[in-house]
């Protein structure tokens, strides 16, 4: 199976292409050169320092995505947000899983602690956002190792609270359907918060993750009025991952299917390293399901090569 990864970046490269030539958006050629080379050369260093194979293409979709959102008047604080994005994966880490979503934990802490930094949800067009929102959808077809269900309790939260809002006010229903139609919305809801490395194992607890999300977002930004309620509300919600998956234990996610993983992280696995453990420490239930399917697979490997021997 394809890395998922590479229709992700061919997805957000070609967005940022588009955006850069025909819609104007407010970055230069060099800077997001410089930010893409930062957030790889980042993720290449702490990979060497860490003993980890090379994850380089995690590190472009995360330096992709900040040229997308971030905006600066000051190329040394574009560079300073792709090294914290990827430096936090290494450096903010519980139980062997980093716990902020790379591009959205760089965003938030330049939001923070630097001046002169904004989030731009830039002028799309509705032709962009259209052909983006396409993209994003065929995504979830054709990528099958996302998690695609996060997604969608996600934007399913999200549109009912909006909606709900607009029709207790008495709003026309283009009020909120023009806030909906947002390429930071999508670039959000399609390569952020479906990160699959810092969402919740279990499904269940991506559902419930998602929905606090989404209501986080929805309080900021009508409740507080503040802007950028979706990235402070995902920030938020990452520090309650850990508790979530105490309560909900799921399988740990892997860019590489069980079987494609090297024999000592197979030991790892069974270990119940990286299996979701409940509130006392125990393996998940799906360890046992684990070395079904294992079992299963070598039964049926044993089957073909006694056929073919006889």
């Amino acid at each position: 199976m394809v890395d998922p990864r590479v229709y992700q970046i061919a997805v957000l490269a070609s967005l940022l292409v588009y955006g850069m030539a025909r819609l104007e958006f407010d970055i230069t050629v060099v800077r997001a050169c410089l930010v893409l080379l930062t957030a790889v050369v980042t993720q290449a260093a702490c990979d060497r320092l860490t003993r980890r194979p090379s994850n380089i293409r995690s590190a472009l979709i995360s330096g992709l995505s900040l040229c997308l959102l971030l905006r600066t008047n000051y190329t040394s604080l574009a560079i300073a947000a792709a090294v914290v994005a990827i430096a936090s994966k290494f450096l903010i880490r519980v139980r062997g899983k980093h716990l902020f979503n790379p591009t959205n934990g760089g965003i938030v802490a330049l939001l923070l602690f630097a001046k002169h930094v904004w989030v731009s949800p830039a002028q799309w067009g509705s032709v962009a956002f259209f052909a983006f929102l396409m993209a994003c959808l065929g995504g979830i077809v054709v990528n099958r190792a996302s998690r695609s269900d996060v997604t969608y309790a996600f934007i399913v939260s999200y549109c009912t609270l909006l909606l709900g809002r607009s029709f207790y006010l008495g709003e026309p229903w283009a009020i909120p359907l023009h806030r909906l139609q947002s390429g930071a919305l999508l670039l959000f809801t399609f390569f952020m918060i479906s990160d699959p490395k810092t969402t919740p194992d279990s499904r269940a607890g991506r559902v419930l993750f998602a929905a606090l999300v989404a209501f986080g977002g929805w309080y900021v930004q009508f409740q507080l009025f503040r802007t950028n309620g979706l990235l402070w509300s995902l920030a938020a919600f990452a520090l309650a991952v850990p508790l979530i998956d105490g309560l909900l234990p799921g399988m740990r996610y892997s860019w590489m299917s069980y079987k494609e993983q090297p024999h000592d992280e197979k030991s790892r696995i069974l270990r119940g390293d990286r299996i979701g453990t409940g509130m006392f420490g125990g393996p998940a239930p799906q360890l046992l399901r684990l070395l079904r399917r294992e079992g299963r697979h070598e039964a049926v490997q044993q089957g073909i090569a006694g056929g073919a021997g006889s």
